[in-house]
């Protein structure tokens, strides 16, 4: 038996039976390139689910972490933290918001909105009862049980009530549908800019535009999930630069350390007085080793120029796969999305085919059941675009 089958053997035996698994190990990486423990060689076109930004092994962000862990790993925030003050002095700055709170994934970043929302309603505004919160179908925003409430797809949902309640869902880009639930009992509402599990589907500015006015109308606190389009995913640092429309509260997380986990809550400074000392926390939030790799991160954004990058392939990914619409018309319905999180939409369950590109050397996620993913690097090269592009063709055929 190889060392990769032993290993998935034991995983069976020992690890919770929570996740499709894709039967590989893999054991190192080198820019968009992955191998599995027995030498299996891969084209990563997930980057670990939209987290890999700057790709494996990028040398310039090792050496960042390997200084960090060398100097100062941990301290909690009992006490001011360095590099998690010079990180918000940068990010800050680029961003609607002034204040930031930084925890260690997208679904307590999310979680971090929802509770600043309602206690900016029910302290700062001094409106308890104002505690629906307002979501949309196909979204996700984690697996906690408050992001659960409010993710709406029933798959994440199912087996895990009562839930925290209310919450309403609405349908994704119906106007008129957020026109006429957005009212003076609404805590907040929250949407993706582009929906990531649920499909790669992007909001229309419309939409948008129409969120946040109706927002303004009632005091609603808009809330943007950019956990999986921020941090350069899109091609802007953040998705809400394509509409123009800014939201009040902001999470991301994903590639905001290149890999080291993270995530980030940002806020206007009027919502922001919603926390107090006391009210909210996170043990390793904000902690020196993970600061330190974001600050890394957007250094080599700015010194190899990669949102441009990010721009460049992304078209080039996106005119590749309105070829393979035209070529395979019976298959493909749709390639939609921004930058580099671009998916097809298909007639079939798209994780067959996912398991069929692995085995020929091509790893993709599916996305809203019937869409195939693409959520490189964003330093993937245009050649490696075209060898995934050829890959997925011959599957398709």
């Amino acid at each position: 038996m190889s060392k990769q089958a032993n290993l998935i053997e034991s995983a069976k035996k020992l690890l919770t039976n929570n996740y499709r698994q894709q039967p590989i190990v893999l054991a190192r990486g080198e820019g968009s390139w992955l191998w599995d423990v027995d030498g299996g060689k891969y084209l990563d076109m997930t980057a670990g689910i939209a987290v890999v930004a700057l790709g494996h092994g990028h040398k310039k962000l090792a050496a960042a972490i390997a200084e960090q862990a060398a100097r100062l790993i941990h301290v909690s925030n009992l006490y001011y933290i360095e590099e998690q003050i010079r990180l918000a002095e940068t990010l800050v700055p680029r961003t609607f918001a002034q204040r930031v709170f930084f925890c260690n994934s997208g679904a307590e970043a999310n979680e971090a909105g929802l509770k600043l929302s309602r206690r900016y309603q029910a302290i700062v505004r001094g409106q308890p009862e104002r505690v629906e919160i307002l979501a949309f179908h196909g979204s996700f925003h984690g697996r906690t049980f408050g992001t659960v409430a409010v993710t709406g797809q029933e798959k994440y949902r199912a087996g895990f009530g009562p839930l925290l309640e209310p919450v309403r869902l609405l349908p994704y880009n119906d106007v008129a549908a957020a026109r006429d639930a957005i009212s003076e009992r609404t805590c907040a509402v929250i949407v993706e800019p582009v929906q990531g599990e649920g499909g790669v589907l992007p909001a229309t500015p419309e939409f948008l535009r129409t969120l946040r006015e109706c927002c303004d109308k009632t005091g609603t606190v808009l809330v943007y999930d950019e956990v999986q389009t921020g941090w350069g995913r899109t091609g802007k640092l953040f998705a809400y630069e394509h509409s123009g429309v800014a939201p009040d509260v902001m999470s991301l997380a994903k590639g905001i350390a290149g890999g080291v986990p993270m995530g980030a809550m940002l806020a206007r400074e009027e919502i922001a007085r919603g926390f107090e000392p006391g009210t909210h926390a996170s043990t390793f939030g904000g902690n020196p080793l993970a600061c330190a790799a974001a600050r890394a991160v957007l250094r080599i954004f700015e010194e190899d120029n990669v949102l441009e990058n990010v721009r460049s392939t992304g078209e080039h990914l996106q005119r590749g796969l309105e070829a393979l619409q035209k070529k395979h018309p019976e298959r493909i319905k749709a390639a939609r999305g921004l930058g580099l999180l671009r998916g097809i939409v298909l007639g079939e369950d798209a994780a067959p085919l996912v398991g069929k590109c692995r085995e020929k050397g091509l790893l993709l996620s599916a996305a809203g059941g019937t869409v195939l993913r693409f959520a490189p690097p964003l330093t993937v090269s245009k050649s490696e675009i075209d060898e995934a592009l050829r890959i997925l063709d011959g599957v398709l055929s």
